[in-house]
């Protein structure tokens, strides 16, 4: 295998869920970048059913906070992004939230790519009408898919409260016929 090939495989084997994160600020268009390579995430018929509205002001950040046992991963995060399906734009539900997976998979790969750390929060689903209500987004348009926290890692608490990662092994879910 190439090496360009293994260092990709080893950059996906490397992201992780961040959930401990340093006050400091993430340029607008760094953001922007992130939020492009959730653009071109796969969607059926190319439908792209996600909204994503981006959470900054500390105010907002609390009021997201308190609907989810999560919450100060929320508030210390620079951004929380707040990822709905689009409602008119689906087409085939399980497509849709196929689609819906692999833009925020893209957007985690996207905001590892450039060092920051990310997390995709899917507790806060337990409270996605409150979730609807700040953003004043109408339930039967907008369904909350989750919310992805990103920011710069605080390296020391990461590593104070790092474990070790595990994964199944192949054998314990493929079958080859």
């Amino acid at each position: 295998m190439e090496k360009k090939s293994l260092d990709f495989i080893e950059f996906i084997t490397s992201r992780k869920s961040t959930r401990n994160f340093i006050f400091e600020e993430i340029k607008k268009e760094t953001l922007e970048n992130i939020l492009e390579c959730g653009r071109w995430a796969p969607s059926g018929l190319n439908n792209q059913p996600w909204r994503v509205c981006v959470a900054e002001h500390p105010l907002l950040k609390k009021m997201l906070a308190d609907t989810t046992e999560y919450g100060g991963i929320l508030e210390s995060a620079y951004y929380n992004l707040v990822i709905f399906l689009e409602l008119d734009k689906t087409y085939n539900r399980v497509k849709d939230l196929q689609a819906i997976g692999a833009f925020m998979e893209n957007i985690l790969l996207g905001a590892h790519a450039l060092g920051l750390g990310a997390v995709w929060i899917g507790e806060i689903l337990n409270n996605k009408e409150k979730v609807n209500e700040i953003f004043k987004l109408s339930a039967d348009k907008y369904e909350l898919m989750g919310v992805i926290a990103l920011g710069k890692i605080d390296k020391q608490m990461e590593a104070k409260k790092e474990k070790e990662r595990t994964r199944r092994f192949l054998d314990d879910f493929v079958e080859w016929y």
